[in-house]
């Protein structure tokens, strides 16, 4: 007799989370969804954790993923931080929390197996950076290096180096941006480089492939679709043609150690549990016809396993 194996093993490739983000009815909310090695999402899992919008996300160690920051309303920023097992488990509020409390932060993995969250605003936008170590340590401020900005996105590429891209700025108007800054295989923020893309904010964005990067969606004031690949030396290309429903405030992550999914946000009709498959050539597939988890925006994703 044949074993059975669970949904969501992580046999054949690494899984995907969902967490965390706003529903518009209950407010913010801590509830998780698991992306399978197949790209399936499943059934919302209870609450873990402080319930909150616009934390950021990225795996860590070999096989497990950190939630980190958020905002819980009323000028309320977190600091507040979760570990996720190898087995997409969401840990309980880590006791000890380091690092300036803001939302709108993008997070990603570099040197393999630590992580980097940045950006973001608590409430003026801020240009702060945090290491997580390998066990989900967070490690204190750095400041003072690229655009201040929020509502970034960030995702690895070469195998352990991280790239921030897209975000906003507020001088006496909203500007939208489009720069981008590598993270070293150290850890280390680089210099602004100039955009290529459409500037916006609000995207989402995951590795596809071995070593490469997507960054999808956002606004530019409207809801777009378009994509931006990114190759392995970290090189972001012009936007490719919108696949999908155009939306903002979503998240992405990799699955399959190899291919991708954005999922959720805002679309035309409000808050959505959209989804959207990425290929292991960086092609972003239409929506999925089957929708699952609660719709909402201002969430966040990584991959686990």
């Amino acid at each position: 007799m044949f074993p059975i194996i669970p949904a969501n093993s992580a046999t054949g490739g690494n899984q995907g989370i969902f967490g965390f983000g706003s529903d518009g009815i209950s407010g913010y909310i801590g509830y998780t969804n698991l992306v399978s090695n197949a790209g399936v999402v499943a059934d919302d899992v209870a609450a873990v954790g402080t319930a909150r919008g616009s934390p950021a996300a990225c795996e860590i160690g070999t096989d497990i993923a950190i939630f980190a920051f958020g905002y819980i309303g009323a000028a309320n920023y977190l600091s507040t931080s979760n570990l996720v097992s190898n087995a997409g488990v969401v840990a309980a509020d880590q006791a000890a929390t380091t690092g300036t409390a803001r939302s709108e932060l993008g997070g990603c993995s570099y040197g393999g197996d630590k992580g980097i969250v940045g950006f973001g605003r608590n409430p003026y936008i801020e240009d702060w950076t945090n290491l997580i170590s390998s066990t989900g340590v967070v490690a204190t401020d750095v400041r003072g290096v690229g655009q201040t900005r929020s509502a970034t996105a960030a995702c690895e590429f070469g195998g352990d180096q991280g790239i921030f891209c897209f975000g906003y700025e507020v001088t006496t108007v909203t500007v939208y941006l489009s720069m981008s800054n590598l993270v070293s295989n150290l850890g280390v923020l680089q210099a602004d480089v100039t955009g290529t893309g459409t500037a916006r904010h609000s995207p989402a964005a995951c590795a596809y492939g071995t070593d490469t990067g997507i960054f999808a969606y956002g606004t530019t004031g409207s809801n777009i679709a378009t994509s931006n690949l990114v190759s392995n030396l970290g090189v972001m290309a012009s936007d490719t043609t919108g696949v999908g429903s155009a939306r903002n405030n979503l998240a992405a992550t990799q699955y399959d150690d190899d291919k991708g999914i954005f999922g959720f946000g805002n679309d035309a009709s409000g808050r959505c549990s959209i989804t959207n498959l990425v290929s292991n050539g960086g092609v972003v597939a239409t929506d999925q016809a089957t929708l699952t988890g609660t719709a909402r925006n201002s969430l966040a994703a990584c991959s686990f396993g």
